[in-house]
């Protein structure tokens, strides 16, 4: 029997447990039927009866993803879980930026059930854009599962699917979970339109990810060596922004979320599924279905009714985040479905070096739950 065997509280091992069955006495003999209800009342009490045993996953290997440890990671610590769980394995290594792109852009989805991409949160993002360049986009969409295993300098997919950003926990809840709905959000650059599913950034923080591709050697602690610099020097970023307020006030907002949390009827700006109508069962495999229209246009169309536009001559940065977490719990109250994009942060530079640098860490990551995974006790499969 193969299970997950708890090594300490950051790291699970794929173990395999055996024993030999005897007859009770010499007439006695042990059936086949036995045995088999033995291996599924197991199977029933680890997985549960919403879970799919045996995924056909898709990994995506990014050997030059964050300090340059996937392989490893996924050989050494990934992989065996997923043999324990005889999970099918398809296993590709990138060579090149964005070759992740043109791989699911291209790839044969009915023989899949999930894409795993060993990497930091590139490796997602270049999945869900490369399924949303398919004509059937629509349909990539929902019916493979877009997992994480964290291996770069920002894992906030893995922090926020799993509630753990380290590798092994990651891998568990994949052998043990079920397909759960994400929000994605669309960017335009000109005539180029990007899905996001984890945040848009301007400014200060846009600039960390970008000025500190040198320092990825040093994993996710480039990001504050970055921050440091930049708020040092107080670098401004005049723009226009415009936005709709769909929940105003922080009292609403609670209210939204634990509406929620409760189980309770949620408000949702297009009326229907929060995932605007991409769940499989909603989409028709016969026809080509690509992406939907965008509702708001783009920055050259005529501005839409209930928008307003703010000046900033010396913002600091711009945060638009479809996630609750980045690298710690950045916006505690968003959910990861219920098509909000929540913008918390427009910091004028006339503010002190110190109070910027509290606006951006208020929120510790000992606030984060360390895991959201099933029990790593239970056994994930049988021989």
């Amino acid at each position: 029997m193969s299970y997950a065997k708890p090594i300490s509280a950051t790291r699970v091992q794929a173990q395999k447990l055996s024993w030999t069955v005897l007859p009770s006495g010499p007439s006695d003999a042990i059936s086949n039927p036995d045995i088999h209800r033995f291996t599924a009342r197991v199977l029933d009490n680890a997985y549960g009866p919403e879970v799919t045993r045996r995924k056909r996953a898709w990994v995506v290997v990014n050997p030059n993803a964050g300090p340059g440890g996937a392989t490893k990671i996924w050989e050494k610590h990934v992989k065996p879980i997923f043999e324990g769980a005889k999970m099918p394995l398809t296993v590709v290594q990138t060579k090149a930026a964005r070759e992740g792109i043109d791989l699911a852009k291209n790839l044969n989805i009915d023989d899949f059930d999930i894409a795993v991409p060993c990497s930091g949160d590139g490796g997602p993002h270049e999945i869900f854009n490369g399924f949303g360049k398919r004509s059937d986009a629509r349909r990539a969409l929902s019916k493979i599962a877009v997992c994480h295993i964290p291996c770069g300098s920002g894992n906030a997919l893995s922090c926020n699917i799993y509630g753990s950003h380290y590798p092994t926990l990651a891998a568990l809840a994949i052998v043990k979970g079920v397909p759960t709905p994400l929000d994605l959000m669309s960017v335009t650059q000109g005539d180029t339109r990007i899905l996001s599913f984890l945040s848009q950034a301007y400014g200060v923080m846009a600039d960390i990810d970008i000025k500190t591709e040198h320092l990825r050697w040093m994993g996710e602690t480039r990001f504050t060596v970055g921050f440091l610099q930049l708020v040092l020097k107080k670098k401004t970023y005049p723009c226009d922004i415009a936005f709709k307020v769909e929940i105003d006030g922080k009292e609403n907002i609670r209210a939204h979320y634990r509406n929620h949390l409760e189980g309770a009827s949620q408000p949702n700006p297009d009326g229907n599924g929060a995932v605007d109508g991409l769940s499989e069962a909603t989409v028709d495999s016969s026809e080509d279905q690509g992406l939907p229209p965008l509702k708001y246009g783009t920055p050259e169309d005529k501005l839409p009714e209930g928008w307003e536009v703010l000046p900033y001559e010396n913002l600091g940065y711009f945060y638009c985040g479809n996630v609750s977490a980045i690298s710690c719990p950045f916006l505690p109250v968003r959910l990861d479905i219920d098509s909000y994009q929540t913008s918390p942060a427009q910091v004028e530079q006339s503010l002190s070096s110190c109070s910027c640098l509290h606006s951006l860490t208020r929120n510790r990551w000992d606030m984060w739950p360390r895991s959201r995974t099933s029990s790593p006790r239970l056994c994930i499969t049988t021989a």
